[in-house]
């Protein structure tokens, strides 16, 4: 399992496939989330302290990070 927790999230290119989709997948759970109520993630989550905005910022970063990965 892709752990993304000892991972910088501002270095997408060092991550693989499997980290980028874990990321991708727990990002639309938490904007899914945020939609509905905030709920104050724990400290050593990779998304402590995100808005919706920057989770869908994120979301994107890691979309193209995906796709560069994939050529």
């Amino acid at each position: 399992m892709a752990n993304i927790k000892l991972k910088p999230i501002n270095e997408l290119e060092l991550w693989n496939t499997k980290e980028l989709r874990k990321l991708q997948i727990t990002l639309k759970n938490r904007i899914e989330s945020l939609n509905l109520k905030y709920k104050e993630l724990p400290q050593s989550h990779p998304l402590h302290g995100m808005k919706i905005e920057n989770c869908k910022d994120l979301l994107e970063e890691v979309k193209r990070a995906e796709k560069e990965l994939t050529k």
